[in-house]
């Protein structure tokens, strides 16, 4: 079965990072073929690493 939370926290992580990487870029207007290059793997390192990354255990209220 799949692990909805893990893999929206993914993608919204992926979409984070090539949307600041994205804002970055067009800074003049102009997204070149290195900064393209920079948009995509920001992107795909985002998605890995937070795809890989297990979520925090949920500790039950009052326990300490």
């Amino acid at each position: 079965m799949l692990k909805v939370g893990r893999i929206a926290k993914a993608i919204v992580s992926g979409a984070s990072a090539g949307l600041a990487a994205l804002y970055t870029a067009m800074g003049d207007n102009v997204v070149t073929t290195g900064e393209g290059v920079t948009i995509a793997l920001a992107v795909l390192g985002a998605l890995g690493i937070t795809y890989v990354v297990p979520n925090a255990a949920q500790s039950e209220q009052g326990q300490r």
